[in-house]
């Protein structure tokens, strides 16, 4: 189904353009306009409605029935097209069945004989960092364990691995409107394709590994063989970008706010708050969009069968009719309902795995690191992502460590 663009708007209108480079540099001042104009706001330049007040951003996530995800998640029909069957882009019994056989690894189960290995990892790689005293955490801090430690659970060939972290950031370019952004990402994300097709495959993957389960579920009839390249991307980007994303933010906000990494540090046991903290604030993902199966109305807004709505998450978590303060970083606030990670049935597969990887980062440079400065930084220009390409800093160790 193509998006149809409303003849008749029934609610608020806004020319802004949430995509332009100072929007997606700093986005918070356009999401209080939209956020204060309405429940829902249509966006002129794109022919969609906005979700960015909590409640409607979370009504969209958690209505299938009424905002599907089959028809696709992208503000665009050509990538709708080509990801339609994967886990994101599916919906009821064929959404379950491809859902369960991607998550059985990242179950909090299935995730625990790795929690020493992660962990000990980290530490390993905080050590190193924190005794040259300055690095680039976007990079060698951030990067690390996804690289290192993920992409060799998810088994892809040795040959084409180093390319997973551009084809996951210019795959979620390619879920934004048609812009030049979009269209310079969409070629790489054909070439990430054909390695799912022709390389990921029974024979080339690592025994035992997260792709190979995937094969052997269609193998035995759990889900449609020919859906398996597809079932890859869901650990291909996912796994990597959102998660780099989340620990270059996380270690922005501390070297603003020391106050708070004093806390962290004192109590340890606030990392798991604070990583919530990180998550509301700095949404790795700003935003996917819903088709309208029927007629609905949210808060007077009527929308009608075939339109499209953006949900906003980094909008909903900076709602200030739903938490208090809503731009002020707190470790203590544990905003256990963010929508970093989405929400409904389509929540990310991956947040077991992110939270332990994060966790870890954070404890051990809880242990070791008493003050981060920035020298230097560079925000990624990103159709959906949110994080840092290059944060440089310098870190104090603390006496005795």
């Amino acid at each position: 189904m193509t998006t149809t663009p409303p003849t008749i708007v029934d609610g608020p209108r806004s020319d802004l353009d949430v995509y332009a480079d100072p929007a997606l540099l700093d986005p918070w001042p356009g999401y209080r306009e939209l956020r204060d104009a309405g429940p829902l706001v249509f966006l002129e330049r794109y022919g969609m409605w906005a979700a960015t007040r909590y409640d409607a951003v979370s009504h969209v996530l958690r209505t299938p029935e009424v905002f599907p995800s089959g028809e696709g998640v992208m503000m665009n029909d050509e990538m709708n097209k080509v990801l339609r069957g994967n886990t994101l882009c599916s919906d009821g019994a064929a959404h379950d069945a491809s859902r369960r056989v991607i998550v059985k690894p990242l179950t909090p189960k299935a995730l625990r004989p790795l929690h020493e290995q992660i962990r000990a990892e980290a530490r390993a790689l905080v050590d190193r960092l924190a005794t040259r005293g300055s690095f680039d955490a976007a990079t060698e801090l951030a990067q690390h364990l996804p690289v290192t430690i993920v992409s060799d659970l998810v088994g892809l060939p040795e040959e084409g691995r180093e390319r997973m972290l551009v084809w996951a950031s210019e795959m979620f370019n390619c879920f934004g409107p048609m812009n030049d952004r979009m269209r310079d990402s969409f070629p790489v994300l054909g070439e990430m394709m054909e390695y799912a097709t022709t390389q990921a495959v029974p024979g080339r993957l690592k025994p035992g590994s997260w792709a190979e389960a995937v094969h052997d579920a269609a193998a035995r009839g759990e889900v449609d063989p020919g859906k398996c390249p597809v079932m890859m991307i869901d650990y291909m980007g996912p796994s990597l970008d959102t998660t780099i994303f989340a620990i270059g933010s996380a270690v922005w906000l501390f070297a603003q706010h020391p106050d708070q990494w004093d806390l962290v540090r004192e109590d340890p046991s606030l990392v798991p708050s604070a990583i919530n903290e990180v998550l509301r604030m700095e949404a790795p993902i700003q935003d996917f969009s819903r088709s309208v199966a029927v007629d609905h109305e949210i808060d007077g807004v009527r929308l009608r069968q075939g339109e499209r709505v953006i949900a906003f998450y980094g909008a909903g978590n900076r709602d200030e009719r739903h938490y208090p303060d809503p731009d002020r970083f707190d470790v203590r606030r544990n905003p256990t309902d963010h929508l970093g990670f989405g929400a409904g049935p389509h929540a990310c597969v991956g947040m077991n795995l992110a939270r332990l990887e994060m966790r870890a980062v954070f404890e051990a440079l809880a242990e070791t690191v008493s003050r981060f400065e920035v020298t230097h930084s560079e925000r990624a220009l990103h159709n959906i992502l949110r994080g840092f390409t290059r944060l440089d800093v310098t870190v104090h160790r603390t006496r005795g460590r």
